[in-house]
């Protein structure tokens, strides 16, 4: 059914990083939200009227907060989609992540109603009655939401939507309210215990949990989010590919909305070669990486020393000792500034992100007597910095 649905309204469904294919899918799955959320809220409210249960009209006003997510979701991809302009030189992606953030708050404002309705309900529990047609309706709103959770999490999965996987998961905590509904509907049925205020409760709670995930979500792009191990990866190998790359380092992604990204990085060059060779290099380098990544890159060139035997051994000898001191240490920007009787050795020194301020000081300390153990004549000026990489694969 997925597949039937991309391939019959989403022209050239495999282009996944053109943006006009990327709105097309976000605008199939809003489209789809929308239509399914609304059938489901107009069945449970009717349900919930006719056998006076409190969880599953909150069910169906969780569906119904879901359809205007959907709405706000399909505007806002919409406006995603706009081309750059005067005012806005990068484009307007960014509003689908605000047009999440809008839905999130939305979600959470929902969950909260229904949970002081649900709180009226256990303090003034009402006589419920038992409908078989209930039951099978909303074991059909399950398997529904099932449903939308798969759509929602391969459309998110093949265009790397955050929004689309927010969703996903949201609907995912619909199948788990939905079936508490049933359970406590069935509850009353076959032992008389009226826990409709209770599990209204568990639901209204699930609602403002998935609410606020949704926030996270959304909210981490807008505030800057580390850059993917795999992602780091593949454009550093990519750049170091190129005959006359040595080295790379600093790389940095600026985020502008899906798909809509601009990157920086330092390329290494051997300094005995000529300025616009190197430069005609990182021009072709900057051409490819925007037809493979789809994204802006930028390339600053660090002329390294490449035959000088001495500077090769020294730098030789500092990865010995990082590595002695703490294997996850990395350095660059190295040079050697060599006097009669003494040798600085400059460069910036790449910590982990759990070391702590206190730890700074002493990690240089080790290094500076290590390196002087092995060769007194060497002084070490240590720039100290964190990578934009994240840590751990996403």
């Amino acid at each position: 059914m997925t597949e039937f649905l991309i391939k019959k309204f989403v022209p050239d469904y495999e282009k996944v990083e053109d943006g006009t294919v990327r709105t097309r899918y976000g605008i199939l799955s809003s489209i789809v939200g929308i239509t399914c959320n609304l059938i489901l809220f107009t069945t449970k409210l009717l349900i919930g009227l006719l056998i006076n249960s409190i969880s599953v009209m909150a069910d169906a006003f969780n569906n119904l907060s879901d359809a205007a997510s959907s709405i706000i979701g399909f505007i806002g991809v919409k406006m995603a989609d706009k081309p750059a302009d005067e005012d806005h030189p990068f484009g307007h992606g960014r509003i689908e992540y605000i047009a999440a953030f809008i839905v999130a708050f939305l979600v959470i404002q929902v969950g909260f109603s229904l949970f002081k309705s649900s709180i009226v309900k256990i303090l003034h529990p009402e006589e419920m009655s038992f409908r078989m047609i209930s039951i099978v309706i909303l074991l059909l709103s399950v398997c529904v939401k099932l449903w939308m959770c798969m759509f929602n999490k391969k459309l998110g999965s093949r265009i790397h939507s955050s929004v689309m996987l927010a969703t996903s998961a949201d609907s995912l905590g619909d199948v788990a309210t939905t079936s508490a509904t049933i359970v406590s509907i069935l509850v009353f049925r076959i032992l008389g215990w009226n826990i409709d205020g209770l599990i209204g409760l568990i639901v209204s709670v699930v609602v403002m949990i998935a609410g606020v995930n949704i926030a996270k979500d959304t909210l981490a792009p807008l505030i800057g989010e580390a850059i993917d191990p795999k992602l780091y990866a593949e454009i550093s190998n990519f750049v170091k590919s190129f005959d006359g790359i040595v080295g790379t380092h600093d790389l940095i992604i600026h985020n502008y909305g899906p798909s809509r990204s601009m990157a920086s990085i330092h390329a290494e060059v051997p300094n005995d070669v000529g300025v616009l060779i190197s430069h005609e290099i990182i021009d072709r380098i900057e051409r490819e990486a925007y037809d493979r990544f789809h994204m802006s890159l930028v390339i600053h060139m660090d002329p390294v020393e490449t035959k000088n035997q001495q500077f090769l051994e020294l730098k030789q000898m500092l990865g010995e000792v990082l590595e002695e001191v703490d294997s996850r240490l990395e350095f660059h920007d190295l040079r050697m500034v060599n006097g009669r009787e003494r040798i600085n050795l400059i460069f910036d020194l790449v910590v982990p992100r759990d070391y702590q301020r206190s730890q700074y000081q002493m990690v240089k300390e080790q290094i500076l007597r290590r390196v002087r153990e092995r060769d007194g004549r060497c002084q070490c000026i240590i720039t100290m910095e964190n990578s934009y990489c994240a840590e751990t694969v996403r």
